[in-house]
């Protein structure tokens, strides 16, 4: 789940807060979502879907401030062992994403998780 500090301001319409992440050491790279249960971008999500991610997780809650979220998780498996991505599909994928969210005017700045985030 994504920490999210407020309702009230979207980064794109129907979507609070983009993260993406990739469990160490930081090969294969997954995509986090909240979105506005009652706006969802169904562009983007249908252009995440079409460059192979699939939806493993949704989750709805009530935030703090009384706004409705929807958790997303999208990953994409590679030919690496055990599913991970090599070094041309991680190339590929993060350029994919990165077309698929600045076409929306959302910036996104991959990372890596600690041990702590990956495996809690």
């Amino acid at each position: 789940m994504l920490y999210l500090k407020s309702t009230a301001v979207t980064k794109a319409p129907g979507i609070y807060e983009v993260d993406v992440a990739a469990k160490p050491p930081g090969k294969t790279y997954g995509i986090f979502m909240a979105v506005d249960p009652d706006n969802q971008p169904a562009a983007v999500l249908a252009e995440l879907g079409n460059a192979g991610f699939k939806m493993i997780h949704q989750s709805s809650y009530t935030h703090k401030d009384k706004g409705k979220v929807l958790d997303l998780h999208f990953s994409k498996d590679g030919t690496d062992l055990f599913q991970g991505w090599k070094d041309n599909e991680r190339e590929a994928n993060m350029k994919e994403i990165e077309r698929i969210f600045s076409a929306i005017g959302v910036t996104i700045t991959p990372r890596v998780m600690t041990l702590a985030e990956a495996y809690a």
